[in-house]
């Protein structure tokens, strides 16, 4: 029987999603989406996984479970092309993550770069929840409970992918073939893999205040991107300027298309020209800034009015929700069946060994 091509993906909701989500992660899973090319899109909020590092803050995570199904909606992720489901309502996804705790070490979730980076940004070293450390393992059971082919990621969850695919091999050796080993899927473009904060720093994060949402009005984005860090060493307009790791360039290399020359920026036939004047010198960060607002808000308008109509209906939006996780359960209920049946602790299903056990026992 020829193997489905299921997608599998997700994000914690501890705020609303930024746009360095939305070409990270979002834009493309819309397109895989309607691509025709799929048989099945699974997309959930990991709200367990968010409480492993908020376990004494639960509202936060509660209230940010409505602002990430409005921000998937208002992206284009469609309801009836994609299952969107939360985490926590998938209990078979615990007893798998229970299941798959046997067949990792803990010197291997230890030398797992993410798991390392993560312990660090949020000072664990000496106190890190378990939960939190076991996150790879949680993560391989849900890739493995909807039977994942393809995972898009950004290029930081790479050690993530490979330990879970790490825990597929394994079961598959001890107990036979049952589970899926799932393929992970980098964004295209280049500066999509990792986009910055506004201030120039690697991470964008709510912390840091370095975040552009897509919930923003226009007049934030305009704000933000005015505020925006570029070449701290070009002072004046005909200072030679640098592209490499100025961020308003790095958005531009994420966000503009050739079209957008002719609409806000006729002056230059393409973003290549662009950066090459700024290098010479002559050019200045206003106009380029001013450029990089115009392309942003034509991307970012519809999403704001398609949130807008969304927040409309709140209730039904959780109906959305409950049904996604009812379809989700439904599917991870029957992939658990099969991984209790291959480790042969499928006690009162398995007609063969209750006969078995009997006929042991009448011949004493």
């Amino acid at each position: 029987m020829k193997q489905e091509k299921i997608v599998l993906t997700g994000d914690r909701p501890t705020g609303k999603l930024h746009i360095g989500h939305y070409v990270g992660s979002l834009r493309r899973r819309v397109e895989l989406q309607n691509s025709g090319q799929f048989d099945k899109i699974f997309i959930f909020e990991a709200d367990a996984q968010a409480l492993t590092d908020n376990i004494d803050n639960p509202e936060k995570v509660r209230q940010n479970v409505i602002e990430v199904a409005l921000d998937y909606l208002a992206c284009g992720i469609d309801p009836a092309k994609s299952t969107i489901f939360i985490q926590s309502q998938i209990p078979e996804l615990c007893e798998l993550s229970f299941y798959f705790m046997d067949l990792v070490s803990v010197s291997r979730l230890q030398r797992n770069p993410t798991v390392k980076t993560e312990i660090q940004m949020r000072n664990f070293e000496a106190s890190i929840p378990v939960g939190f450390f076991t996150y790879p393992i949680s993560q391989a059971a849900d890739i493995t409970a909807f039977k994942a082919t393809t995972v898009p990621v950004g290029e930081d969850q790479e050690p993530m992918l490979e330990q879970a695919r790490e825990i597929v091999r394994r079961f598959n050796y001890i107990y036979g073939d049952t589970l899926v080993e799932p393929n992970i899927l980098l964004p295209e473009n280049a500066a999509c893999l990792r986009l910055p904060g506004t201030d120039g720093k690697a991470k964008m994060s709510k912390s840091l205040g370095n975040c552009i949402y897509l919930s923003d009005s226009a007049d934030e984005v305009e704000k933000k991107i005015r505020t925006m860090y570029t070449d701290p060493n070009h002072l004046k307009v005909s200072d030679p300027g640098q592209v490499e790791g100025n961020t308003v360039f790095t958005y531009l290399d994420a966000f503009s298309r050739p079209e957008h020359f002719g609409r806000y920026l006729p002056d230059y036939a393409d973003l290549e020209e662009l950066k090459a004047h700024y290098r010479r010198g002559g050019l200045g960060d206003v106009k380029v800034k001013k450029f990089l607002a115009a392309v942003m808000q034509e991307e970012l308008e519809p999403i704001r009015q398609r949130r807008k109509e969304f927040e409309q209906d709140i209730p039904a939006v959780y109906e959305m929700l409950k049904k996604g996780c009812e379809a989700a359960r439904a599917v991870a209920a029957d992939t658990l069946s099969e991984v209790r049946k291959a480790m042969k602790i499928n006690y009162f299903d398995d007609e063969a060994l209750i006969a078995e056990q009997a006929a042991r026992f009448s011949g004493k």
